[in-house]
């Protein structure tokens, strides 16, 4: 045992579990499959559990060369998905015995401040979205390894790229709207250049193109609740019924709420005249009345995917492939045309 007020050493666990110090360092570094029993791997742990022994990372860095930090880039924190990028990364890196520094772009979107003297030093990896893919050059994070998040996996910068599986969720919109008897529809968009914007663009613009009968109009909205109900609310006055479109696909959850707010303000009932549909599936949208009829984005496992894709990268295996499936959750927003 340690002396009192002692930190406890690798050699404390080892005496503790009786094994020797060379079978500490592979458990606690999770290298003890095939040449450690796994009993011993748990007598292990247990030890160091009750010691409450920590590895002194400062000084197996050293060993290593690296930091076993990880800088996760994001646009500004004004929704609770990056929140959750940033709980799914963190979650898989400490099991690997890294950390995340979160850094969210300022402005939300455009070019960073620095958050390091030097980025490349103090850095073993980025995983960046695209909204926030700009300030990598102010960090100089696209020369280290990096992931991209929801970006275009034909351009991306990254080493690897990793994807939910928006278009299909654009789809499933669509086809419970189009199943619903709407043919005239408003896509809100969000005023932001990104990929992952693009593709609701693309994708919705595509499916109601083979709908005979289909009309649509585009209307780009600031990403945020008061800038999408006065984009809402021009876009729908002074349209008589027979030339008002019948659903309104938002790009995000924040944009659907401003739509309900404009809804109200013109005096339209929400499904009775209009539908509208989210994006993101946040707690807003269960929140607001009627409840929304959004697509499931699950943010932790995106997170932890990233996390994991970056961990493949920097140990030279080929990350998984395919996006993440999302889910389209039908609530009280989406009613007959």
């Amino acid at each position: 045992m340690p002396r009192a007020g002692t930190r406890p050493t690798s050699r404390d666990v080892a005496r503790a579990a009786g094994v020797s110090q060379a079978a500490v360092s592979l458990v606690l570094g999770d290298k003890w499959r095939g040449r450690v029993a796994e009993a011993t791997a748990e007598r292990v742990r247990e030890a160091a559990r009750t010691l409450g022994y920590r590895p002194n990372l400062a000084a197996r860095n050293l060993r290593l060369g690296r930091t076993r930090t990880v800088l996760l880039v994001v646009p500004a924190l004004t929704t609770e998905f990056f929140a959750g990028v940033y709980t799914g990364a963190a979650r898989v890196a400490s099991r690997h015995g890294f950390g995340v520094v979160l850094y969210p772009s300022p402005e939300g979107i455009g070019p960073a401040r620095d958050p390091f003297a030097s980025a490349q030093a103090a850095l073993d990896g980025v995983i960046a979205s695209s909204m926030a893919a700009e300030a990598l050059t102010a960090i100089r994070g696209d020369q280290l390894p990096l992931v991209m998040l929801d970006s275009d996996p034909s351009g991306s910068v990254g080493a690897a790229t990793v994807n939910l599986d928006i278009a299909g969720g654009v789809r499933q919109v669509t086809e419970h709207l189009l199943a619903l008897g709407h043919r005239r529809f408003l896509h809100l968009a969000a005023d932001v250049a990104s990929w992952t914007f693009e593709v609701r663009a693309r994708e919705l613009a595509a499916r109601l193109r083979e709908v005979p009968g289909a009309s649509l109009r585009t209307v780009r909205a600031p990403l945020s609740i008061k800038g999408a109900e006065v984009s809402a609310e021009a876009a729908l006055s002074g349209r008589a019924a027979p030339d008002r479109p019948t659903a309104v696909v938002c790009d995000d959850d924040h944009l659907a709420a401003g739509t309900y707010k404009a809804a109200r303000r013109l005096g339209l009932r929400v499904p009775e005249d209009l539908s509208v549909t989210g994006l993101d599936d946040l707690a807003l949208a269960s929140a607001i009345d009627p409840e929304l009829t959004t697509v499931r984005l699950d943010a932790e496992l995106f997170g932890e995917r990233g996390m994991e894709a970056l961990l493949a990268v920097l140990e030279g295996r080929a990350p998984a492939a395919g996006d993440i499936p999302v889910e389209l959750v039908v609530r009280g927003s989406t009613g007959p045309a």
